[in-house]
């Protein structure tokens, strides 16, 4: 049994309704059930419920055992005062209120078709990586689909909370906080954790003093990143490590660098290795001083390509590690990779900057940004795809990622529209 299976009971009251009564013997009518709540507090609130001859608007908080209510100090939690009825699977005890008064109760252990409980089951502790993997041509399109549209409501809610927390860590500072979302980014999976602590070890207001000098930018990214310790006869390195010692004393930066150890170039292309990344970084700062303002005027998938496509100096168009030539030019960053950075970081940024000024126009350009960036491709994707939800764009890549990551994986089928859908159907 699970909180979780007791919430949907309630939610779309299957259980037997006939002579309904709390355990004290009262009888109940449900005229609304009430609405699920999101945050903290009762589990269900605006609940509208008559007991014995009292009609009560208010909240329903569900437990497995009546004694969760003790167990989770809700008896000290004067948010729970207006709970008019607590709904357990077992009544294992009586329950009073702050003020001494019984908390009507209304167990439902025996008035639950078995049935209902196995097929739940079935579906939570099914072998597929989608549990419903089975049932799923079963389902109406449109079911689907409104849970593609929710899933990736939640995703972009979730990644724009993430936004403002470094946002109030960075005194609201929009553009220090575009700088360090995007170095992440520049970092990708492999190298994101690198290149955020080097973000925040070089703050941007101190690379924007020197935006016009494409040499300073590198002498400084590379410098904080551990890449200029070295003594070497390579030119271009002397030029860097010459400026990064003159800039560390003026910005007092010498005890605040990374390792070089930390940076990962195994098992990676070179046109991935973080030495380009940061070039690539260094040159779009220098080519894009106002990026963030940049980024909120511009609307359409292909005008943030030509925004973001950019190339790096010369010296590493000709090589991919310092002291070592490419036998190819490097290329500049690709629009997969722009792909991905319009994912995670404009659209992210977008969906927050729209919240905080109350602006529904960039929450909206960013899902039709979403809607024509190319979806990704990867094992999630892939696996979808065989059981027939093809993604068209980003927004259909995104949302399926967070369906397996959040819902699937986790079980959480009766929060899915696809699988209470399926269980419901099951009740007809």
């Amino acid at each position: 049994m699970s909180e979780a299976f007791l919430h949907y009971l309630w939610q779309f009251q299957y259980f037997d309704k006939n002579e309904l009564k709390t355990t004290t013997g009262d009888p109940i009518q449900i005229f609304n059930p009430g609405y699920r709540n999101a945050h903290a507090g009762p589990d269900f609130s605006n609940a509208r419920i008559k007991i014995a001859d009292v009609e009560w608007v208010g909240s329903a908080e569900i437990h497995i055992h009546a004694s969760g209510w003790m167990d989770h100090k809700h008896d000290r939690d004067a948010s729970y005062e207006n709970v008019v009825l607590h709904v357990v699977w077992k009544n294992d005890r009586e329950i009073r209120r702050r003020d001494g008064s019984p908390l009507p109760t209304l167990e439902l252990g025996q008035r639950v078709d078995r049935k209902l409980f196995i097929d739940y089951q079935k579906l939570v502790n099914s072998p597929e990586s989608v549990p419903c993997a089975p049932y799923l041509p079963a389902v109406k399109e449109i079911t689907k689909l409104a849970m593609v549209d929710k899933v990736m409501m939640s995703r972009l809610e979730a990644k724009s909370k993430r936004v403002f927390d470094i946002l109030q860590k960075n005194h609201n500072d929009w553009q220090e906080t575009c700088y360090q979302l995007l170095a992440r980014n520049f970092g990708f999976k492999v190298n994101a954790d690198p290149f955020q602590q080097l973000a925040q070890l070089l703050p941007y207001k101190v690379l924007r003093k020197h935006g016009d000098k494409l040499l300073h930018l590198e002498a400084l990214l590379f410098g904080q990143a551990g890449f200029l310790e070295e003594n070497a006869d390579d030119e271009q390195y002397q030029l860097l490590k010459r400026e990064y010692n003159l800039l560390r004393q003026k910005y007092q930066l010498s005890d605040r660098r990374l390792n070089k150890a930390q940076w990962k170039f195994l098992r990676l292309r070179p046109a991935n290795f973080p030495t380009i990344r940061l070039a690539q970084l260094a040159a779009l700062i220098y080519e894009r001083p106002m990026l963030f303002s940049m980024m909120l005027e511009t609307e359409t998938y292909k005008a943030f390509v030509a925004l973001f496509s950019i190339e790096q100096s010369s010296y590493w168009i000709h090589h991919y590690r310092f002291f070592k030539n490419s036998k190819e030019p490097v290329s500049c960053i690709g629009e997969a990779s722009i792909s991905n950075i319009i994912i995670n970081t404009v659209v992210p940024l977008l969906v927050a900057y729209g919240k905080s000024k109350d602006d529904q126009r960039y929450i909206d350009r960013a899902i039709v940004i979403l809607q024509q960036t190319p979806g990704e491709n990867n094992a999630i994707i892939t696996q979808w795809k065989s059981l027939g939800l093809k993604s068209k764009s980003a927004f259909d890549s995104q949302a399926l990622i967070e369906l397996q990551n959040n819902y699937c994986s986790k079980r959480r089928c009766l929060d899915c529209n696809i699988g209470i859908s399926l269980i419901n159907s099951r009740q007809q």
